[in-house]
């Protein structure tokens, strides 16, 4: 894992870069890729920020997070079109205890501390952390985000506590306005692929499995992703967050990234795209088929990953010394997977598509 410090020299030259300006060349290794390379290529671009204090976060709100009023920019209690119930002012509304909604403004984890287990470079990430309301913070605490039909609790700007009515999950979900759930989305999107590779030993959630999104909330997030666009605020955000940390959310900068890497096909065009092909027999298959690696990979110990077209992992074994080896599906139902491989943690430009009958 790879982070530094911050040092006044790298501060003094992230500061050198203008606002609304991506770097030239800064995603060039990304593209053409689609499914899991794209996730791999976009994790290394994004990989080496700078890491701040969790103290700093108070002072780097007022950057990354003030509304034109000069106000705290609170997705909890913001209104965006209308008028919202309250407003924070910096500092001076710095949580403190609070009793009720409008008390104080804290520095909210949208991706739970729980659920990556409170350890740096994430737990100062400042791309996840916002400036939110501490009581409404509190009733969100650490559920997944979701959507809510029935609500057993609403915030005064529309926020709401309930049993999750999207498909795939009936648990206790909190649901932000609209207008907001894009922000979420390419936040998790974010953090689903810089953490990429990186989140042995995370605890997860009912929403993530590590730093990738279970099938339901990648399907939702998805959904927000288009039906919310970025926002002025996103990209004003993105910028400011990036003369922080020396990184970028990819996801702002191109929303149609998420779509490639976990989108309906995604995974059939990163085979098509793949440098060498791993040669599945027979295909398809039903109990059980060969997975044979290209001759240079013959004494190269690698493991092997069955995914299905939305990037979730199903299946892995090793190959030690032989080129070939055999791979027992019968937990596995029948569809349309795609198989890649990795050798000492590190993603192999092989893939190879495997139908299931």
């Amino acid at each position: 894992m790879k982070f530094v410090i911050t040092t006044l020299v790298s501060v003094c030259a992230v500061f050198q870069l203008s606002y609304s300006q991506i770097p030239p060349g800064y995603y060039n290794d990304a593209s053409g890729l689609y499914g899991q390379s794209l996730e791999l290529a976009l994790h290394n671009i994004i990989d080496n920020q700078t890491v701040v204090s969790y103290s700093s976060i108070w002072n780097y709100f007022q950057q990354t997070d003030k509304k034109p009023d000069n106000k705290v920019w609170d997705p909890y209690s913001d209104v965006p079109g209308g008028t919202p119930p309250y407003e924070f002012t910096f500092i001076t509304d710095q949580c403190g205890g609070y009793t009720q909604e409008g008390d104080c403004y804290n520095r909210e984890h949208s991706w739970p501390v729980s659920w990556f287990g409170d350890i740096a470079p994430m737990n100062t990430d400042l791309f996840h952390i916002y400036p939110t309301d501490g009581y409404v913070n509190n009733k969100r605490s650490n559920f997944p985000l979701g959507e809510v039909t029935n609500a057993t609790w609403t915030s005064q700007n529309g926020s709401k506590l309930g049993n999750c009515s999207f498909p795939g999950y009936t648990g206790t979900v909190f649901e932000p306005l609209d207008s907001f759930k894009g922000d979420f989305a390419r936040t998790y999107f974010y953090m689903s692929v810089r953490y990429y590779t990186q989140d042995a030993g995370w605890p997860g959630s009912d929403m993530t499995n590590g730093s990738q999104l279970e099938p339901w909330a990648q399907t939702m997030m998805l959904q927000w992703n288009t039906q919310d666009p970025v926002s002025q605020k996103e990209t004003d955000r993105n910028d400011a967050v990036f003369l922080i940390q020396g990184n970028r959310n990819p996801f702002i900068d191109n929303p149609q990234w998420a779509v490639d890497i976990w989108g309906p096909g995604a995974g059939i065009k990163e085979q098509e795209n793949a440098a060498e092909k791993l040669i599945v027999y027979p295909n398809p298959a039903h109990a059980s088929c060969q997975v044979s690696f290209p001759a240079n990979y013959t004494n190269i110990p690698c493991r092997i990953f069955v995914r299905t077209l939305t990037g979730i992992r199903v299946f892995s074994e090793d190959k030690l010394d032989s080129n070939a080896l055999i791979i027992n599906l019968n937990t596995l139902p029948a569809g349309v997977y795609f198989i890649t491989s990795e050798s000492n943690g590190h993603s192999l430009p092989l893939t190879g598509k495997l139908i299931l009958q």
